[in-house]
């Protein structure tokens, strides 16, 4: 006979977002069991430092952990690890994990993520070649950095920057293939990406811009439009997709491939709620849905989730954001991040510099290097929606 249980909380994922989710639940006064499951084998732990100090051996695998283990003790949370939700029921509060096991719900909390995004090209599948999402990922990595003498970085996003100058940094020879004319430009703009690309000449990165990947070769060669790179590893680095499929098969409502969730992180389904990567969330102050796979939204919509599972009001409306270090270098953005048509760079010396973004005569972005004071105040014009003209005040 299967078994069967209840939660007050049931969260399903592990990440920043579920983990947020949990804690916050707990600290709004949540009663009853709360109950978390996640697919990974470690605890919750911070992902960002797996293309940086941890690639560079900096930092050590335990060191990772988002919290010790008396602090699920402490806030009475269960966290089962290994584990996958396989259903949520489309006709009650009831989800079913594998194995059979149901769990009836008062709440919860769909904080399932996001996966890597393969090339659609021979070779790319191969299980050789790395990707890093996971601590697993991330420690497969690190040991392949430290027999390699040389590494293809497949992307030039930040994922792929942080791990080419990372690796520079560890004495292996780095080429970064790339299909932008200059990594972020897309995102950035001209002046932001040829900076970022001067970094990465500074770290010892090889640079190969406009270049189509057409198949990967042994897990070794990576063949494109501007010729064949080798390594004795190659790196994806070619983004991540929402993992909805829990979701969508409860019938929770969808939209582009993620979780339709208002301000407070309520989905079409009255107990369910989502965060994190998964979520296409409204927030607040822009007053829009606004996708995002930022470290810190994750964890500011898995707060904003547990608050309202407990009670209590709150609501997503900060900017999103984020911080990327490339090398020794520390870039702090905010932004609505659905497009600009103005930048305006201001050189502030020694390297530091201010990209301001517009859109429609409204400040929508900020990117500071070694100028926090801009990114203070960008971040509150951004979120405020103010004129453009603010900007020339700075």
């Amino acid at each position: 006979m299967r078994s069967s249980t209840s939660a007050g909380l049931l969260v399903v994922g592990g990440g920043p977002a579920g983990h947020a989710a949990a804690r916050s639940y707990r600290e709004s006064g949540g009663d009853g069991r709360v109950l978390v499951v996640s697919q990974d084998a470690y605890p919750p732990y911070a992902r960002p430092p797996l293309t940086k100090e941890h690639l560079r051996g900096e930092t050590a695998s335990d060191e990772l952990a988002l919290s010790g283990p008396d602090f699920y003790t402490d806030h009475r949370i269960e966290l089962t690890l290994r584990r996958t939700v396989t259903a949520i029921h489309r006709d009650r509060d009831r989800a079913t994990m594998h194995g059979g096991e149901t769990v009836d719900f008062r709440s919860c909390v769909v904080a399932t993520g996001s996966r890597p995004v393969s090339l659609p090209v021979p070779g790319a599948h191969d299980p050789r070649v790395l990707e890093v999402r996971s601590l697993d990922d991330g420690i497969a990595l690190r040991q392949a950095a430290e027999s390699a003498g040389s590494a293809v970085v497949i992307g030039s996003g930040f994922i792929g920057c942080e791990a080419a100058a990372s690796l520079c940094a560890r004495g292996v020879t780095t080429t970064l293939i790339t299909m932008e004319r200059a990594p972020q430009r897309a995102r950035l703009g001209d002046e932001v990406a040829a900076r970022i690309a001067g970094w990465l000449d500074d770290a010892g990165v090889r640079l190969v811009t406009s270049a189509t990947v057409r198949s990967i070769v042994e897990a070794r060669t990576v063949c494109t439009s501007a010729g064949a790179y080798s390594g004795d590893m190659v790196l994806l680095a070619t983004g991540v997709a929402p993992d909805n499929a829990l979701a969508a098969a409860g019938r929770i409502a969808c939209a582009d491939g993620r979780v339709l969730a208002d301000s407070r992180m309520r989905t079409s389904r009255a107990n369910v709620l989502a965060a994190g990567d998964v979520a296409l969330a409204t927030n607040h102050a822009a007053g829009r849905r606004l996708a995002v796979e930022h470290w810190g939204d994750a964890v500011r919509m898995g707060e904003v989730a547990g608050a309202n599972a407990a009670g209590v009001q709150d609501r997503w409306a900060q900017a999103p954001g984020f911080w990327s270090g490339i090398g020794d270098r520390v870039l702090k953005y905010a932004a609505w991040g659905d497009g600009y048509d103005a930048v305006l760079l201001s050189d502030h010396g020694e390297g530091a510099f201010t990209a301001w973004y517009g859109a429609g005569g409204r400040v929508v972005g900020v990117l500071t290097h070694r100028h926090d004071p801009d990114y203070e105040r960008g971040r509150t014009l951004v979120e405020s929606g103010a004129d453009w003209s603010d900007v020339a005040a700075a």
